[in-house]
């Protein structure tokens, strides 16, 4: 757990690199804004950190995750949740500082990249964010029960969607750990036929009674690869806010469910551990810096 004691200096206004158990990391600080900072690794983009404003969300799909957030629960009150992939930690922080309170845990599997984030990016102070090292789906099946408000995934190995974390076994996992109500929100990126996306709609579908796609319309339409927003609860999710806070955004989305979703899913069957298969790789240069 993360505490006062745990704050340190932020770091200069330079560029700082590691190598980490997963590639190389970079950290680069953004001219525009005095302590914020873009983390790529491998010299694809991961997050955007704003030191001073942890509530600024720089990248279009992490906006409509913010947006998952603040939906759902009421303004300010805390949450209990489960970050499956950490990066630069840019959505523990936004919880901690728009639901103080909140009691947050992250795995992420890259130790040295951790280390690298809470040593040049340190959480705020008072926020309860417990890191841990390790894969999110063991992190996942060693959950409690009913003990989870919010399960966030946005795991990429590779720039890879992980194939363990993809199937119908996993989400009823994800069910398992949510408390009744619960929601679940994960961030996948597809294109072309979108089999890959439809695959998992499909899939929560099979252990969720409510599932909404969020996406930029061209990215629906399979004209170019791109980040999709899938949602998940057993209650009813809040659609209509989802839709209004998508389309005014800079980017702006849309959100499919019910008849749409299913019809998006063309009905399909249920990936298994035994079919899973990670997310398709991006073309070259769709996510990579320089």
């Amino acid at each position: 757990m993360y505490d006062d004691q745990d704050q340190q200096e932020a770091p200069e206004s330079i560029p700082v690199g590691r190598a980490t158990d997963l590639g190389a990391a970079l950290l680069m600080p953004d001219i525009d804004r005095p302590r914020a900072w873009l983390l790529t690794l491998n010299d694809s983009p991961q997050s955007y950190v704003d030191l001073d404003k942890p509530e600024h969300l720089e990248f279009e799909y992490t906006r409509r995750l913010g947006h998952v957030v603040d939906l759902a629960a009421a303004p300010g009150e805390p949450l209990a949740a489960l970050h499956l992939g950490g990066g630069g930690l840019t959505l523990p922080r936004y919880i901690a500082a728009t639901r103080p309170g909140s009691l947050q845990t992250v795995a992420e599997l890259d130790g040295e990249l951790v280390a690298l984030v809470l040593e040049h990016l340190p959480l705020p102070a008072g926020a309860a964010v417990d890191v841990r090292t390790g894969d999110a789906r063991e992190e996942l099946t060693a959950r409690p029960d009913d003990s989870a408000d919010l399960i966030i995934a946005d795991v990429f190995g590779g720039a890879q969607v992980p194939a363990h974390l993809t199937s119908r076994e996993f989400a009823v996992e994800v069910a398992r750990a949510l408390r009744q109500g619960g929601v679940y929100a994960a961030n996948i990126a597809d294109g072309g036929d979108l089999d890959f996306a439809r695959a998992q709609v499909a899939t929560l579908r099979s252990v969720f009674p409510e599932v909404a796609l969020m996406a930029e319309p061209g990215v629906l339409r399979g004209r170019r690869f791109g980040n999709l927003v899938v949602v998940a609860s057993t209650a009813p999710l809040p659609v209509s806010s989802l839709a209004r806070r998508t389309a005014g955004d800079e980017t702006p989305a849309r959100v499919l469910s019910g008849i749409e979703a299913r019809v998006f899913s063309r009905d399909g069957a249920p990936v298994t551990d035994e079919t899973a298969t990670a997310s398709p790789a991006p073309p070259g240069g769709t996510f990579r810096i320089g």
